[in-house]
């Protein structure tokens, strides 16, 4: 692992974060890479897209605004909840029916604990919709031999060009498909270079609707406003992977997992590659805004080592 992030409290280093990053040109060539980007990891909800492909070549039929709810880590927002409910309820079931854990809604401990409300619940909602389709049973969804999961373990494994190293339980209850950063990387510059096909379309659907995909204030959602024709998704366990529109990809993770050392270097990283994201909420990203304080002001920032920096150039 390679330090990226360095936390600075009144001019003084006081933490490091460690981690992998690499880039991916259009055709899915290494671009640059620091840190190990060959072993696999979890990509966590980072995987999402991936996993919303699988269920399209499995059947799922949902219009394109669905689909990035299919594709969301959601804030638990009405309208996220409400979309996952309606889902569901085309499909002909309720929410008794995802087994993803209750949770409330982002930011708002004291709400209601209901299973639509987990950021998961668009994408289990996309997993039941497709198995009503195809005809397979809802009560075993989450099965890894489930022909579902089977159906999605295949298509992950192609369109990252790795067979999945690694299979496990994530945190919503579903299977967890483990493989390279740079698999992930390259899995991503392809969905935006394919032409037409299912491919396509998620690219096409998370881009429409960036707010779905995450919600109000979050760093997917805030990034993909500002930059057109960037597709980005995170994951828990600090990952997170994005293309921009010609295929030029990146993917990260932080090695003890913390996703504050995230959002500067997915800022830094569109910079160094010719991206300018604006905004207040854009300039609060690169410096980590709110996370060094003392006595409830700023009186330091995150910022990016320059050995990621000179690898990003």
């Amino acid at each position: 692992m390679t330090a990226l992030v360095e936390v600075v409290r009144s001019g003084f280093v006081e933490s490091v974060h460690h981690g992998s990053l690499v880039v991916t040109a259009p055709d899915g060539t290494v671009r640059a890479a620091v840190g190990d980007v060959a072993e696999p990891v979890y990509p966590r909800s980072s995987n999402k897209p991936l996993q919303a492909l699988g269920m399209l070549q499995a059947g799922l039929d949902v219009a394109d605004d669905d689909l990035a709810l299919v594709c969301a880590s959601h804030n638990g927002e009405p309208e996220h909840v409400e979309r996952a409910l309606t889902l569901l309820e085309k499909a002909g079931l309720d929410e008794d029916a995802l087994h993803c854990p209750p949770d409330t809604p982002r930011g708002k401990p004291a709400a209601e604990r209901r299973r639509a409300a987990m950021n998961c619940s668009g994408k289990h909602a996309g997993m039941l919709s497709t198995c009503v389709t195809a005809g397979w049973p809802t009560a075993t969804y989450t099965d890894p031999q489930h022909p579902l999961q089977s159906t999605i373990a295949e298509t992950v494994s192609e369109v990252t060009g790795e067979p999945i190293a690694w299979t496990g339980v994530d945190g919503c209850g579903a299977p967890l498909l483990a493989y390279s950063l740079t698999g992930l990387a390259r899995a991503f510059g392809r969905l935006v270079t394919a032409e037409s096909g299912d491919r396509r379309r998620v690219a096409g659907a998370m881009r429409a609707y960036p707010w779905l995909v995450a919600g109000t204030g979050r760093e997917d959602t805030v990034l993909m406003d500002a930059v057109p024709g960037l597709l980005m998704k995170g994951g828990a366990e600090g990952v997170h992977a994005f293309t921009l529109a010609d295929g030029t990809a990146v993917a990260l993770k932080i090695a003890d997992g913390n996703a504050r050392a995230r959002e500067p270097i997915l800022v830094e990283a569109l910079r160094l590659l010719g991206e300018t994201p604006t905004g207040e909420a854009v300039d609060r990203m690169a410096v980590g805004a709110g996370v060094v304080t003392g006595a409830d002001r700023d009186v330091g920032s995150l910022r990016v080592t320059a050995a990621l920096a000179d690898a990003l150039r």
